[in-house]
């Protein structure tokens, strides 16, 4: 049964995206009202194909607005008299929602902040001043321009360096050999290099060059805010990530991640959103740095992030807050519902022979072990609504082949030692 505290007969979620991400929204959607959202993807991927808790609508051209914004006005044509929210799994996308605002929300509720305040937050120099204003940790940052082309000033940076757009939906459109979302970048002849092959591409935008915090994936942190249409943070939820992703198209995502308490850090993202009047789901990635014992903000995600399902997972349904605010003028949080997820729950995307394999400290890989045990465990592909034999049989390869993407992108050195060969 759908498990909303006030159901919506009406609704229709409407997702831009075809990622795991845009997968776990239709998930949050289906688990809350029972309904089927629809999906629209670049193409039909193996995520969203043969799925009976999706539509599934194919258009190519969703990178262009003007393609993207007729799509979906034709998509609420074929939707007369339900109550559509529309919602992107990607910053891009997310981009293109907001500044295709004035051309949608006669038919769409659309959930998202302002275009000033997103814009505040993506770039990641603007960023980095809120956090030195506000007191948060941030990692020592240099902006360069790249169509300017050059070498940037890294005096204040100790190589090894990470390397990274300051532009996601600019940086989609690019392509170019050996392009990763993230680089870690050895020598300054190599960032410059690098660089040149960037402007080269045609990305005209800047990219960050920062800080590298030592530690593995288990370093990483992931926190996730809702703020009401007030600005006021009204949810959190705090995760410690166990593994990441070592693909080239999804390195840093995380693989594993377990929901625990992190009362300081709610409580700084929740000083720099209210300082700025945030609206709507923040996600923010951070890392533990072991020199000092602060926990670094790299970066503010203006949605819900790819791995959003490790809230829903551990007991608060993220659509119900949209649904709840957006669509019914409730409160978005139910009566006596925690503001604060505590309770631990393991959110993953790998098979747990893998993760195990993977995840170095002891005492992470004991806890993972134990929820594991308790069942408290979810991975958000596997949904016992999900019976068509076909995806089931994609999943089990998908699956199997992680231990490939592995053992390709991220190789294990010894298996007694764990550790791994660095990227």
């Amino acid at each position: 049964m759908p498990s909303a505290a006030v159901q919506l007969p009406d609704l229709q979620p409407v997702i831009l995206g075809g990622d795991i991400g845009a997968y776990s929204l239709a998930r949050t959607f289906h688990e809350a009202y029972g309904t089927r959202s629809v999906v629209v993807s670049t193409v039909s991927t193996g995520l969203v194909r043969h799925s009976r808790i999706l539509t599934n609508v194919v258009e190519p051209g969703i990178d262009d607005a003007d393609t993207a914004v007729a799509r979906l006005r034709a998509i609420a044509a074929q939707h007369v008299g339900r109550r559509l929210i529309l919602l992107g799994s990607a910053d891009w996308l997310v981009r293109t929602i907001v500044e295709n605002r004035d051309r949608l929300e006669d038919l769409y509720v659309i959930p998202y902040t302002t275009r000033d305040r997103l814009d505040l937050v993506t770039d990641k120099d603007h960023f980095g001043r809120l956090c030195a204003e506000l007191g948060l940790a941030h990692p020592t940052t240099v902006v360069h321009d790249v169509a300017a082309g050059g070498v940037p000033d890294t005096s204040g940076l100790t190589f090894p360096v990470i390397a990274k757009t300051a532009n996601t939906a600019a940086y989609h459109q690019v392509e170019f050999p050996g392009k990763r979302k993230v680089f870690t970048v050895a020598t300054p002849q190599e960032l410059a290099e690098l660089l040149e092959r960037i402007r080269a591409s045609g990305y005209t935008d800047s990219f960050v060059i920062q800080d590298f915090i030592p530690g593995d994936d288990s370093g990483m942190r992931i926190l996730t805010c809702y703020s009401d249409a007030r600005g006021r943070m009204r949810f959190a939820s705090f995760g410690h990530v166990l593994l990441e992703e070592h693909t080239p198209g999804a390195l840093g995502n995380p693989a594993g991640i377990i929901t625990q308490p992190g009362p300081e850090v709610v409580e700084q993202a929740r000083r720099l959103l209210e300082h700025i009047g945030w609206t709507g789901y923040a996600n923010f990635d951070l890392k533990y740095d072991p020199r000092d014992g602060r926990t670094v903000f790299f970066e503010l995600n203006p949605r819900l992030g790819r791995s959003n399902f490790y809230i829903t997972a551990a007991g608060r349904n993220t659509a119900e807050l949209y649904v709840r605010e957006h669509l019914q003028g409730l409160d978005p949080l139910p009566d006596d519902t925690p503001e604060v997820l505590t309770e631990e729950h393991l959110y993953t995307v790998l098979p747990r022979p893998l993760l195990l394999r993977y995840v170095a400290d002891r005492t992470l890989r004991a806890r993972a072990r134990h929820l594991f045990r308790r069942r408290h465990a979810t991975n958000p592909l596997w949904y016992r609504a999900e019976l068509d034999p076909r995806r089931v049989a994609y999943l089990l390869v998908a699956q199997l082949n992680q231990f490939r993407k592995y053992r390709t992108h991220y190789p294990l050195v010894g298996s007694s030692t764990r550790s791994v060969v660095p990227r």
